[in-house]
């Protein structure tokens, strides 16, 4: 399994290749659409992420020591850019996850295109 590094690089690599930041949005609205649904009865209050503009859950779990997440939300974007942040982490240790940033966003320059709320959504995100 890659270290948070590599999967870094790989998502930076995955990323860069977008002209502009509208080609990027695109790209994971596309990922959102082709990302998996959580079940209604996982859609619990308890899972919300709080300070997102749509609604935003964040399941996560661990087993042997790693991290594993699930994430769906209303909007397309937030779910693609929550599913990205899922990606990166996924599989990592809680100390790996405690201590690496998911600073892939803005070096790829997703983050500087959200609004206020949304950032906020992510940061939220990431916190948990």
């Amino acid at each position: 399994m890659p270290n948070l590094q590599e999967k870094r690089a790989a998502l930076i690599a995955e990323l860069e290749p977008f002209a502009d930041h509208h080609e990027r949005f695109q790209y994971v609205i596309d990922r959102a659409k082709s990302a998996p649904n959580l079940p209604a009865d996982l859609k619990l209050d308890v899972f919300l992420i709080e300070g997102c503009t749509s609604n935003l859950w964040l399941i996560p779990t661990v087993k042997n020591g790693h991290c594993h997440f699930q994430c769906d939300a209303d909007s397309l974007i937030t779910k693609g850019i929550a599913s990205l942040v899922c990606e990166f982490y996924e599989g990592a240790s809680v100390a790996e996850v405690a201590q690496t940033d998911a600073d892939f966003l803005a070096e790829v320059g997703i983050t500087q295109h959200l609004s206020p709320n949304r950032r906020n959504g992510l940061s939220n995100l990431v916190s948990k």
